[in-house]
């Protein structure tokens, strides 16, 4: 953990002390016959440096990550290398996951050249309520995760909701009659809760994640594998009666001091740090400081009311500065997946199957629409890379 932060933190000093001239000079540089050759410099005397292109994505750098499935065909799977990326994620198989089974699924898109490089595990509600048999699904867990790490999947996510507040959204039209997915929390804030879920408190939810965490981090440590906690999505104070612990940035920093590993690590969700009223850069900076940013969760919200109203809309439409986010995650020297999620609905997809997202979403799925959000993220991360 003290190695990770000094490389961190040497990263940081290094990438702070290059000169960024901006971009006038690349703009200029256009305007010569062979600007490889001779490139101006921003300021007399001052040398620019050239860079290569293309500039992509490596195993050394941030790379983009796309949901799948792992019944996905060789359609699919064609379908998202076309996009140009090289990874994907996915929900994970009935736990505890074996060895031989990861492999099967992860060779099957390695074959068609994609990496898995994160799976959602799930089936251990009754950790999350404090019921019995929650020992046997953290054993299910723990076998689960060393079977990741023998795997080669490095990256494991989950969520630890009591319940998931659904009601608030609706659809609402965006550019052209596209589709922009809003939330509003008085449309269901009186739900009752579910005769098979109850209601849970505040202090019980966070003793039942406080057991699981400890069972469980010290296992994915050994293995090799990051944990990646979701937050609340969305980050209200209550559904369905129970509370939301993971709904505030507070709440963040109490989880990933639990126990303090970059195994106990989060999605990092630069639209919902903004949807709650959260500066996203500040977020990004508390956790990737702890080496605690094991995903990161792409997209733009516009907010009305933090946490109550707010709309996920076009990445270059929201309040999330998209490029000054990119260029904080590429300096920071993070390594893992960004995901740019909830593409916006166009109509040319009416019709046509959704590989890549789930359906059900209201204003938002696609092929297409999911084809426009990788186009403006890798974008971006050229943008950043080539100054």
């Amino acid at each position: 953990m003290n190695d990770n932060r000094r490389n961190f933190i040497k990263k940081g000093a290094a990438l702070a002390a290059l000169s960024v001239t901006g971009l006038g000079a690349y703009a200029q540089a256009g305007k010569e016959k062979n600007p490889a050759k001779k490139a101006p410099a921003a300021h007399p005397g001052q040398h620019q440096k050239v860079v290569k292109w293309p500039v992509t994505e490596g195993p050394k750098t941030a790379h983009i990550s796309i949901g799948s499935s792992i019944n996905a065909d060789e359609t699919e799977m064609q379908q998202i290398k076309q996009m140009g990326a090289d990874c994907v994620l996915m929900g994970g198989p009935k736990i505890p996951w074996t060895t031989e089974g990861l492999r099967t699924i992860m060779d099957r898109f390695k074959a068609q050249g994609l990496t898995v490089v994160n799976m959602m595990i799930g089936g251990y509600n009754n950790a999350i309520y404090g019921r019995e048999g929650r020992d046997e699904e953290i054993e299910n867990v723990k076998k689960s995760l060393i079977a990741a790490g023998e795997a080669g999947l490095p990256v494991v996510e989950y969520n630890f909701y009591a319940d998931r507040f659904m009601e608030g959204y609706y659809e609402k039209k965006g550019r052209g009659g596209s589709g922009i997915t809003a939330f509003d929390y008085d449309k269901g804030k009186d739900a009752p809760p579910k005769p098979a879920i109850g209601t849970y408190t505040a202090d019980q939810l966070w003793a039942n994640l406080t057991y699981f965490l400890k069972a469980v981090i010290p296992v994915a440590e050994k293995a090799g594998v990051r944990m990646a906690l979701h937050p609340n999505d969305p980050g209200v104070p209550i559904s369905h009666g129970s509370a939301q612990i993971i709904a505030t940035f507070d709440d963040w920093k109490r989880l990933v001091n639990i126990v303090k590993s970059p195994s106990n690590g989060m999605t990092f969700d630069c639209g919902v740090s903004r949807e709650m009223g959260y500066d996203p850069i500040e977020v990004f900076r508390y956790l990737r400081a702890r080496d605690c940013v094991n995903q990161i969760h792409y997209r733009n919200v516009t907010v009305q009311e933090p946490h109550m109203r707010y709309e996920e809309v076009f990445f270059d439409t929201g309040i999330v500065n998209m490029f000054a986010m990119m260029r904080e995650i590429i300096q920071s020297g993070y390594t893992h997946g960004i995901n740019p999620e909830h593409p916006r609905f166009f109509t040319y997809d009416k019709d046509k199957p959704s590989y890549v997202t789930g359906k059900g979403y209201p204003g938002g799925s696609g092929y297409s629409g999911q084809s426009w959000n990788v186009a403006y993220t890798r974008a971006m991360m050229q943008a950043v890379w080539s100054l």
